[in-house]
């Protein structure tokens, strides 16, 4: 099993949602060795008219264990070793190509030509100038309709503020998260594609830090559960005893007139929600004093007849009206 089966919901020494006292269970500090980030920030934009230079060119090729009519997107590395296992020869790029998509290879950019320039009358930022090149992969055909699939980079230059901490004996880095997808792209000869392309870039102001943090301990590592079709498991969930319902001809509900069930609907003993006050009640258990709606499971999505605050009958996790 998991972290997060539903067996291991309110075990401790495992991860996931805290429904008590939150320092219940801490018992030691602990130093944790990180990338501490001091400041990001994050912008989208669309740029026209790109000009890229495809190299590394691959054919894509079905790979040997891919059957008919397989339509899973190849990736470069995968174009590559169905190149390299192929047992025919490698076809060449003829005729007129035609752009068929692109998207970012990898989520790190690269940054080159940085200067950071600390501002006299803002304390802690500075002008953070410098390009960053963002890897795609571009697929496209040639006039054989025989697809291709090669690298190219487009650049962005940023001209921001940010954050900068102090100078120390462990200095800060600047690093990129990116990614690209293209709109359109045209052939223009000699390996060069311009597209229309979508990217975003968050840029990080970054050191390798020690952290003091509290803890509560090493992590129960589960065994893994092989997938099965557990049908019992369903079964087991259930109360053990059926849960009492009551009918609209024996229970008046005690709101205001339009009351929401999940906000201030409160029922008697012997409640069923009237349909002309819109509470929206369905039913109630016998005794509880608060009306019974349909939930749903914050944390797996359960949905039954119960409670609003009451535990999922699958995970434990606290049940959400849907009413």
């Amino acid at each position: 099993m998991s972290f997060y089966s539903y067996k291991n919901a309110n075990t401790d020494g495992c991860p996931g949602r805290v429904s008590s006292d939150i320092c219940r269970g801490l018992n030691e500090k602990i130093c944790i060795q990180v990338k501490n980030v001091y400041d990001s920030c994050m912008q989208q934009e669309q740029l026209d008219d790109v000009c890229v230079t495809v190299t590394d060119i691959v054919p894509v090729l079905p790979s040997c264990d891919c059957k008919c009519g397989c339509s899973k997107p190849t990736t470069y590395d995968e174009a590559v070793e169905n190149a390299e296992n192929s047992n025919c020869p490698l076809p060449q790029p003829v005729g007129q190509w035609t752009f068929e998509s692109c998207r970012s290879s990898s989520t790190t950019g690269t940054v080159r030509n940085l200067s950071i320039d600390r501002l006299c009358d803002r304390p802690q930022f500075a002008r953070v100038k410098g390009t960053v090149d963002i890897p795609i992969d571009v697929l496209f055909v040639d006039a054989c309709c025989q697809e291709w699939m090669g690298h190219a980079t487009v650049s962005v230059a940023k001209d921001v503020l940010l954050a900068i901490p102090d100078e120390s004996i462990i200095p800060f880095t600047l690093e990129s998260l990116v990614s690209a997808i293209c709109v359109t792209g045209t052939y223009m000869g000699n390996c060069c594609f311009k597209i229309t392309v979508c990217v975003t870039i968050v840029l990080k102001i970054l050191a390798e830090v020690e952290l003091m943090v509290p803890s509560y301990g090493f992590c129960q590592i589960p065994p893994c559960e092989e997938f099965a079709e557990n049908v019992c498991d369903e079964f087991f969930s259930l109360p053990l005893f059926p849960q009492q319902t009551c009918t609209s001809s024996n229970c008046t509900c005690t709101t205001n007139s339009s009351c929401s069930c999940n906000i201030n609907c409160n029922c008697n003993n012997n409640c069923n929600c009237n349909s002309s006050n819109n509470c929206g009640c369905n039913s109630c258990s016998n005794g509880c004093g608060s009306c019974v709606t349909h939930c749903v499971c914050s944390h797996c999505g359960t949905a039954c007849g119960c409670a609003p605050g009451s535990l999922c009958p699958r995970c434990g996790c606290t049940m959400t009206s849907s009413c």
